[in-house]
């Protein structure tokens, strides 16, 4: 039941069970709102211990109508400040599920006009999430990115050479500098080859993300950026697969994140017409 002047805003979908409801009671939403499951009926019965089909639900909690409805959202989104908490408080509520059971992250501020179009939302794609839930359970996303370290485009040292005009030099030394950037390169198609032959014996899935630019790299260079759904009781070999060929590549930086929840492997959050979509 929403309170008076509040939305329902949803984080992810699972299956509702007793000890996953006892576990979220000490986790808050936006605003340190308390979190509720919405499953498809309005029952809140708690599901009967070892009941061999839990009920699909949303998490939700309510937030204020004037902060979330599509005028809100606008001028929000331009908010770093705002974006960073909402952002960092959805993800800490996926995070929570994930730990004790399967879960759909759904999209930031998605939310609806009060707990009955969320509900109609849920059944429409009820048949979807129940699949998708079946998919990634014992399943968990890992992460792989390949970074060009600074130090590694520079040209080596070179014994000294005989004294040549401004010009020259300066020819020398860009294409000193080149040969040097194009055997990294070709270093880290080789390792990107590697992960892909190591995913390919532990991973179910893989999403190539675009690589990151600014100030989430610094002065390094992202060159590949992945996500792979592994099978929890491959996490270590997969983990200590990468860990190992990494030190074959002395001029990168390849680094795993994870274990996270399945961000990249959730289908869309639904869009009912109620929903306000988040610009562009």
């Amino acid at each position: 039941m929403n309170t008076p002047g509040s939305l329902t805003y949803v984080y992810a979908v699972t299956h509702r069970t007793g000890p996953l409801g006892d576990a979220l009671a000490g986790v808050h939403g936006i605003g340190e709102a308390p979190l509720r499951f919405l499953p498809l009926t309005a029952d809140t019965t708690e599901p009967a211990p070892g009941t061999p089909r839990e009920s699909l639900a949303f998490v939700a909690s309510d937030v204020p109508e004037q902060d979330f409805n599509e005028s809100a959202l606008k001028r929000h989104f331009e908010d770093l400040h705002w974006l960073e908490y909402v952002a960092r408080t959805h993800h800490e509520v996926v995070q929570a599920i994930a730990a004790r059971a399967p879960v759909l992250p759904l999209r930031m501020a998605t939310v609806y006009e009060d707990d009955h179009r969320a509900r109609q939302a849920l059944a429409a794609r009820q048949g979807a999430f129940d699949r998708s839930l079946d998919r990634l359970r014992a399943h968990t996303e890992y992460g792989v990115k390949i970074y060009l370290t600074p130090e590694a485009a520079q040209p080596p040292p070179t014994a000294p050479a005989p004294p040549a005009g401004p010009g020259k030099a300066y020819l020398q030394a860009r294409r000193a500098q080149r040969h040097s950037r194009d055997a990294v390169y070709r270093q880290a198609e080789q390792a990107a080859e590697t992960i892909e032959a190591i995913a390919s014996r532990h991973a179910t899935q893989r999403v190539r993300h675009a690589p990151q630019r600014g100030e989430l790299t610094g002065p390094e260079e992202n060159v590949l950026n992945d996500a792979y759904l592994i099978p929890d009781d491959q996490a270590a070999p997969f983990r200590s697969a990468i860990a190992d060929a990494a030190r074959h590549f002395p001029d990168l930086r390849i680094e795993v994140t994870g274990p996270w929840a399945p961000y990249s492997f959730a289908m869309p959050a639904p869009g009912p017409a109620d929903a306000p979509e988040p610009p562009p």
